[in-house]
């Protein structure tokens, strides 16, 4: 073999490895649709007030069927759309819609029965608070829901983030979950 085969076969070798590293740098995991994150869980960083601001859309086209649906569907019941922990599923069906339209109408938000950034960040305005227990690794919340003028439901749940910065939650049932896009767990 002469020098010249010899190091184009190298060449071959070292951009065939180059791409199969540029391949795994840049595989993500799945992220859900409709997401303004990218990320598949409900998320946050630094300070939880304003972690709902950049959730994606769930309604009944988008992410329909999913424990983020659970989630939003815990702050529609805390806040008195829903009448009670029962509605908590996590399918955005026509209940949950109307519940959303209901909210948004009386936030003074677009309405149009989905919960979208507006709306998520909305949710998330002064309502979650730090509960003793937290450390450096989980903040443990609670989500206190709000009737329009401001004055407390006394309906609230738990919520947790982790050390990621993902969301797990009190379901409807009493169980905790996490809040991904991606799948449903919650009932």
């Amino acid at each position: 073999m002469n020098l010249r085969t010899k190091n184009a076969k190298l060449a071959a070798c070292a951009v065939g490895a180059l791409s199969a590293v540029v391949l795994v740098l840049s595989a993500s995991p799945a992220s859900a649709s409709g997401t303004y994150s990218g990320l598949a869980y409900v998320h946050g960083g630094a300070s939880p007030y304003d972690d709902f601001g950049d959730e994606g859309v769930t309604d009944i086209d988008t992410n329909r069927t999913s424990n983020a649906t659970c989630l939003w569907q815990m702050t529609l019941w805390a806040n008195g759309y829903l009448s009670s922990k029962t509605s908590v599923d996590g399918d955005f069906g026509s209940q949950t819609r109307t519940a959303t339209a209901n909210y948004q109408s009386d936030a003074q938000l677009q309405v149009d029965g989905s919960a979208g950034k507006q709306s998520w960040s909305y949710a998330g305005t002064g309502q979650i608070r730090y509960v003793s227990g937290s450390n450096d690794s989980t903040l443990t919340l609670t989500y206190e829901g709000l009737t329009t003028n401001g004055v407390l439901t006394g309906r609230n749940f738990s919520m947790k983030r982790d050390a990621s910065g993902d969301y797990q939650f009190i379901d409807g049932d009493g169980a905790w979950r996490n809040a991904g896009y991606n799948y449903r767990t919650c009932s």
